[in-house]
């Protein structure tokens, strides 16, 4: 009895070589898990791409020391107050980070205090 012929799932080709070996080539390989894994790494390229945006807006505000900014300054950036690495809270209030620069809310929401965490030598 003739044992069946294997044939790579990505492109129909005969596998060789190895009993549980799946597919022809290297390349075969990458593109079934790119395929598999790209609705995951489309979400996180994007929220990346978002806490980049944040950042950026952040460096371009923030001067020597921390300053007071209008909301709505940040907004009109399109700065997305939804997507931060990461919050703790201090003494004003909380502190939203994007990286090493962050603000915290002040009084009623409408005025945010900029901050940045300095590198300790």
């Amino acid at each position: 009895m003739q044992p069946t012929k294997r044939k790579c799932p990505v492109c129909g080709c005969p596998v060789q070589g190895r009993a549980d070996k799946k597919f022809c080539t290297e390349q075969c390989r990458n593109d079934h898990y790119n395929r598999l894994n790209r609705d995951v790494n489309m979400q996180i390229r994007n929220i990346n791409n978002i806490l980049r945006k944040n950042r950026r807006i952040l460096a371009t505000l923030h001067t020597d020391g921390s300053r007071k900014v209008h909301r709505d300054r940040l907004l009109t950036k399109g700065f997305d107050f939804e997507h931060f690495t990461t919050c703790h809270q201090g003494l004003l209030g909380t502190v939203y980070y994007c990286y090493d620069l962050g603000y915290i809310k002040l009084d009623d929401g409408s005025l945010v205090l900029l901050v940045k965490i300095e590198k300790s030598a």
